[in-house]
């Protein structure tokens, strides 16, 4: 379905291992929203898209309480975020205000709405697509956001030949409904903790603080977080167990 992308697709599936979340940035109509689909299709994960505009609110994306007068009470109604995996789409077309309402959500998996904190289903991983920054009505995703993506990926044009392939009609969404899950929830579960067991020898850990160190003598940078280095740990311990290494 997605064809000529082995190194984004199995980027992708190491961060998926990894518990990680996933930032996709590329032009319109590369293929973005398919690889969030196909994932969540194969893995047999419910699934919602959440379209991000200038408009959209934090509650429409977390969920809001609603006076019922039957009961005379509020009940909570559940946003698009209570899913197993999330499209965010165009997500850097939200104000700031609004793209801060997943931030507790990628972090914790958990929400706060109105005093009450509510856990999210289990597995939870965000993919979420921008276009890139110099588009006109894009707010850039603050720090704070970006530092819980574990990765930020392209996919970019596709080679002469794999488009020839699309042209002929052997990829692309129209196949998404003939495709059947391969895995489950459970599964997936299953997997990412494999994935934790694999041995990480010194020498990588050394490596990994060298990165670090250098990201913060940059003076451009703001550095890598603790918490970039711990994912950067972990998705090399994912890469390594698709490729069967203990």
């Amino acid at each position: 379905m997605i064809l000529g992308k082995p190194r984004a697709l199995r980027l992708a599936m190491t961060c998926l291992l990894s518990q990680g979340h996933l930032l996709i940035e590329d032009l319109p109509g590369m293929g973005k929203t398919t690889l969030a689909h196909l994932l969540a299709t194969l893995m047999g994960l419910d699934y919602q898209r959440i379209q991000f505009t200038s408009n959209l609110l934090p509650a429409d994306v977390i969920g809001v309480s609603v006076y019922e007068r039957r009961s005379e009470r509020f009940h909570f109604h559940k946003g698009p975020i209570f899913a197993q995996l999330i499209l965010a789409d165009e997500i850097n077309r939200a104000t700031p205000k609004t793209q801060s309402a997943l931030l507790e959500a990628m972090e914790e998996r958990q929400i706060t709405a109105e005093g009450k904190t509510r856990p999210l289903p289990q597995p939870f991983f965000v993919i979420a697509t921008q276009n890139p920054a110099h588009q006109v009505g894009t707010f850039p995703l603050p720090e704070s956001q970006l530092d819980r993506f574990l990765m930020r990926i392209s996919l970019g044009y596709p080679d002469s030949a794999t488009e020839r392939m699309l042209l002929q009609g052997q990829g692309g969404r129209q196949k998404l409904q003939r495709l059947r899950p391969v895995a489950s929830g459970t599964d997936l579960a299953h997997w990412q903790l494999a994935s934790q067991e694999v041995f990480a020898a010194d020498a990588l850990l050394d490596y990994i603080q060298a990165l670090i160190g250098q990201s913060r003598s940059l003076s451009d940078s703001t550095g890598l977080s603790p918490r970039a280095g711990m994912g950067l740990l972990q998705a090399a311990r994912s890469w390594a167990w698709l490729e069967g290494r203990e």
